[in-house]
């Protein structure tokens, strides 16, 4: 996932934090195979954008989830992950394991590429 990744292509597939998120962590229940968890705030024009995106990968790709936090609201959450700007999209595998993370309005194709990192 392009746009500011702090995950690098080629690299592990785990963050640093090696953070795991639950459902109670997000408010929603995990996908089935992976879930798209996006942070965002109210006047965030890229979140917006984003929003449509994740929606869409979401939509073609079963199992898969998308879930909005909203970071103002959820500063608890965004202090444990340190969420630093919004739009910030992390992917979670199955087991809601965070295997990618990327801020700024992704692409299509490597929000695809990026779950099929986290979809075995």
């Amino acid at each position: 996932m392009t746009a500011h990744e702090d995950i690098p292509d080629g690299g592990t597939a785990a963050p640093a934090s090696g953070d795991v998120l639950t459902a109670r962590d997000i408010e929603a229940d995990l996908g089935e195979r992976a879930t798209l968890v996006q942070f965002s705030t109210a006047f965030c024009q890229p979140c917006r954008a984003t929003r449509r995106i994740l929606d869409e990968v979401a939509a073609m790709v079963g199992g898969v989830a998308h879930v909005e936090v909203d970071a103002e609201a959820r500063l608890d959450l965004v202090r444990r992950l340190d969420i630093m700007r919004t739009p910030t999209v992390l992917v979670l595998d199955a087991s809601g394991r965070v295997t990618r993370r990327a801020s700024g309005q992704p692409r299509k194709a490597d929000v695809i590429a990026a779950l099929g990192q986290a979809v075995p």
